[in-house]
């Protein structure tokens, strides 16, 4: 069904209404987080879509601090798992406790029991520890013994790694990583910016503390909103050609296909549409344009085009193959 321009622009109203709510949420997490708007942005997008995050960089760039902060400053429930090799799923999860009064078992809930959780290092665990947790992740629910429990809402999963140190990890399958939204790589602050850190962490001087800015219903009423945004036919076309392109590049005229072994999922697709549709919502618009999809493809789609060992030995990334597709494929 067609949609009119009125229409548009009374979501467009509806959307700078609540955004303003997420503007308020950012300026509590920059009192902490310096720089780092891209991280912070990005963020947002996955709390807003209801997608959950893989945050790769080398220590040191504030990632734990800024999963932190955002939770923190959500009226909500958090937890921070730091993953080892010694892990077991019911640190994670939770178990089954024996109850010799009346010899019954009780389910003891895991800290996996939370609205927003840091998986701080998740490749230092093994893989049942992370099949324990992605698990999770995609059902909403946790099993224990005959016991199902549903997850509580909003449900979002933050995990980091380290992408120098290789000892000791367990690198996350394709299939357990295409189950996170966006892959977001953090990077070194500027000059002026690392100056600021300096500054605010001067002697006798403590990081700020966070103060709970939005309750999780008003993330609920955004998620309403962010439905209705308007999204053009011509978008939609865009988003399945770009995706499509990482499968069969030389249907573009693109030499690219020696450097990919694996294109991206239809879950892309369904990851372009709503991260995009964040973005606009972001940007206070009720329409998405097609620079939406542009902001958002390289981190729905790094970790998902799995590029070949010719690639490897070129020494091209999957980077590579999103920039000379977003350079290629035409535009709407």
């Amino acid at each position: 069904m067609a949609i009119t321009h009125t229409e548009v622009q009374q979501v467009g109203e509806l959307v700078r209404q609540h955004a303003e709510h997420f503007d308020r949420l950012l300026t509590e997490i920059r009192r902490v987080i310096v720089g780092q708007d891209n991280l912070l942005r990005k963020m947002l997008v996955g709390l807003l879509s209801d997608g959950h995050l893989l945050l790769e960089g080398v220590p040191g760039l504030a990632k734990t601090t800024a999963v932190a902060s955002l939770a923190r400053a959500i009226n909500t429930r958090f937890q921070r798992l730091q993953f080892t090799p010694d892990l077991l799923p019911a640190d994670i999860i939770g178990t089954m406790v024996f109850q010799p009064q009346d010899a019954s078992f009780v389910v003891k809930k895991g800290p996996v029991f939370a609205n927003i959780v840091l998986a701080d290092e998740i490749n230092r665990a093994p893989a049942k520890v992370q099949s324990a947790l992605l698990e999770a992740m995609q059902e909403r629910q946790v099993t224990i013994g005959e016991t199902t429990l549903k997850l509580d809402e909003p449900f979002l999963v933050l995990a980091t790694q380290n992408p120098i140190e290789q000892e000791g990890t367990y690198p996350l399958p394709e299939a357990q990583v295409d189950r996170f939204m966006l892959k977001l790589l953090v990077d070194y602050p500027s000059i002026e910016e690392e100056r600021l850190i300096l500054d605010r962490m001067g002697p006798q001087r403590s990081a700020p503390e966070v103060s709970a800015t939005i309750e999780p219903e008003q993330v609920f009423a955004a998620r309403k909103v962010l439905d209705d945004i308007y999204m053009d036919d011509k978008v939609k076309d865009y988003i399945v050609t770009l995706v499509h392109a990482t499968r069969t590049p030389h249907e573009f005229g693109l030499d690219v296909g020696d450097w990919i072994e694996y294109g991206a999922s239809p879950r892309a697709t369904i990851y372009l549409a709503r991260g995009a549709r964040a973005m606009a919502f972001l940007g206070g618009r009720g329409y998405v344009t097609p620079q939406d999809v542009k902001d958002i493809a390289p981190d729905v789609l790094r970790h998902r085009v799995i590029v070949s060992y010719e690639a490897q030995a070129e020494e091209k990334t999957s980077e590579d193959v999103i920039r000379s597709l977003l350079d290629h494929v035409p535009v709407p």
